[in-house]
């Protein structure tokens, strides 16, 4: 053990670290679990959203700017609690984790609407002209020579966006969604070990986010690149 000065009146004790490494470990994983369920569906909701923006449609561009605003001017738990707690009183009942993958699901997607749609905005008309050009439809038109690139130029603020909602995924320990954070407070009320336990799931939250940001700019640098060579 390491004795702090004796004016801390504390003294460090990581064996409960230790006892317990398959619970965080297992944290870990069910965070990971949750934030990309999350994120696949609101990637969905994104290019949906980011549809509507650009379709030229009032009603369509309406609805996708209400659901912007509404999302991303209201606290990420009120939306959380309305799922968990508001729903079942018009008898729609979910369970913890379906509520965190509808409300993480939600949130992300009125983001990434945004982020997608300035991207499609950003593709020049020569080039969607050049694929009218080619005989392309419409659908590969979007696919191929729009989102694709639009992607990549949006790669940087996407991938910011899903370490926000990866570390948002803590905030769905408030209605008892299992993931790292529920995992450290089930096992600080049972060793009373504050300042142990959650300096490990700080640091545990830190190599998550820098393992996703190093695989992130992995795939930019091998993919990105390349597409924007042959383009």
């Amino acid at each position: 053990m390491f004795h702090l000065p004796p004016y801390l009146a504390y003294t460090l004790n990581f064996s409960v670290v230790w006892n317990n490494f398959g619970f965080f470990i297992q944290g870990v994983f069910l965070t990971l679990q949750l934030a990309f369920v999350s994120i696949f569906f609101g990637l969905f909701f994104g290019i949906a959203g980011s549809l509507a923006r650009t379709s030229g449609n009032r009603f369509l561009n309406g609805l996708a700017v209400s659901y912007v605003e509404f999302i991303r001017n209201t606290p990420f738990l009120i939306q959380l609690f309305f799922f968990f707690f508001g729903l079942p009183s018009i008898g729609i009942k979910l369970s913890p984790w379906q509520a965190a993958v509808l409300a993480l699901s939600i949130n992300f997607g009125a983001y990434a609407t945004e982020i997608i749609r300035a991207g499609i905005e950003g593709i020049g008309k020569g080039q969607v002209e050049a694929g009218m050009a080619l005989g392309l439809s419409n659908l590969k038109i979007f696919q191929r020579v729009v989102l694709i690139p639009a992607l990549g130029n949006i790669y940087p603020a996407l991938i910011s966006q899903i370490v926000i909602a990866i570390l948002f995924t803590s905030v769905a320990s408030q209605i008892s969604a299992e993931e790292l954070t529920f995992v450290g407070t089930y096992l600080e009320s049972r060793t009373f070990r504050s300042f142990e336990i959650y300096l490990t799931i700080t640091f545990l939250y830190l190599v998550i986010v820098w393992s996703i940001k190093l695989v992130a700019l992995l795939i930019q640098k091998r993919y990105f690149k390349f597409m924007q060579y042959i383009r």
